[in-house]
């Protein structure tokens, strides 16, 4: 198969697809991996590295995409190269499509086959290529939270793990999953006082068990959100609902409760966000203040480090690109189970129920294409 890696062109998106040594990977199978010129340097890999894996230099976006069967990619194609999408194509990269209905009917009309990382999901309800880039979100969502605390960016001045005599930070975390562990782990091993709010109490059980004495969990709802959103300092948007948009845990009335110099990082606003005010921001200009609390809504964090999501990511999608590539995505998904829920659009029909539903679209169940 063709394989082609594009340069990342969203604000400030640093990361690449597939590091050196997965194209000599791909390689080795028989495949053929053409990569943009400079695609990256981002995350410091530089093209001679690539074409000492074997991979081809390619010097243009345009070039990359008429030239690829298979497209692997880190972001959601964007408006410019919506038009070098061709019919049959296989685009393998996070889509996050039920946030944007101008990408989902784009790609309805490509034809294309649209496979989506964070829709791959295991027999026990695992998504194991959204899992790497939780985890990188999830931690920085702490160390940008803790950094837009301070005073000087609109923050309450407030210093994370406090220092002895003078309590610490309070922070509350929304949704106990890989983003929420993570982010809990990280402001706990700050020295923060952490409160975890989730609707499972098998999952409250487990993090009750594992989490240090300064992490807390409660039930997640209206009563209870309202009740700590008042003394809280961090507030952390980690809900997830797969391929659907995320619920407003927060919505709009409730910044009037907060202090003012709270700071909201909403990681779910690849999905519409769990926070009713936030919008996706970008790493050139990431917060905004409604009510005077600050807003951090980045819609793609990992991108800030790179070299440690590109890794991350590589070690994850790998093995799925490899079946793709040496199967084709149908007998793939049918060999594999893990990739049938990765199908979202294909050859102009929605076939992810949440997508459709999200934009009241009409819904082609999957089973059309792999019967």
């Amino acid at each position: 198969m063709i394989i082609g890696i594009p340069k990342e062109i969203k604000n400030n998106e640093n990361r690449v697809a597939l590091t050196p040594a997965g194209a000599k990977e791909l390689i080795k199978r028989g495949h053929s991996v053409y990569v943009q010129h400079t695609a990256g340097e981002g995350s410091g890999f530089p093209d001679s590295e690539y074409e000492a894996a074997g991979a081809r230099i390619l010097p243009t976006i345009e070039a990359t995409y008429e030239i690829a069967e298979m497209i692997i990619k880190v972001k959601e194609p964007i408006e410019s190269e919506y038009k070098l999408i061709k019919e049959n194509q296989l685009l393998f990269t996070y889509f996050h499509f039920a946030s944007y209905e101008p990408l989902t009917k784009a790609m309805v009309a490509s034809k294309a086959v649209c496979l989506a990382y964070e829709t791959v999901e295991k027999a026990d309800r695992s998504l194991p290529l959204l899992i790497p880039m939780s985890e990188v979100a999830g931690r920085m969502a702490i160390q940008k939270g803790a950094n837009y605390l301070e005073k000087p960016l609109k923050g309450r001045g407030i210093l994370l793990g406090g220092v002895p005599g003078v309590l610490p930070a309070k922070v509350l975390i929304l949704g106990g999953g890989i983003v929420g562990t993570q982010a809990a782990w990280m402001a706990a091993g700050l020295g923060a006082d952490v409160t975890i709010m989730d609707v499972s109490l098998p999952r409250m059980r487990y993090l009750a068990d594992v989490m240090p004495a300064n992490v807390k969990t409660m039930m997640s709802n209206e009563y209870n959100v309202r009740k700590l959103i008042k003394d809280h300092d961090l507030i952390v948007g980690a809900v997830l609902i797969p391929g659907a948009k995320a619920p407003h845990l927060i919505t709009r009335d409730m910044l009037k409760e907060m202090r003012p110099g709270t700071v909201l990082v909403d990681v779910a606003v690849d999905q519409g966000g769990c926070i009713e005010t936030c919008r996706p921001t970008t790493h050139e200009n990431p917060t905004y203040i409604i009510d005077d609390v600050v807003h951090y809504c980045v819609a793609n964090m990992p991108g800030a480090v790179p070299y440690t999501s590109t890794l991350a990511l590589t070690n994850a999608t790998l093995p799925y690109a490899m079946q793709l590539a040496d199967k084709g995505w149908k007998k793939a998904a049918q060999e594999n189970p893990d990739l049938v829920p990765g199908l979202n659009v294909i050859n102009g029909e929605i076939v992810y129920e949440a997508v459709a539903q999200a934009f009241n679209m009409p819904y082609t169940p999957v089973d059309k294409y792999l019967a």
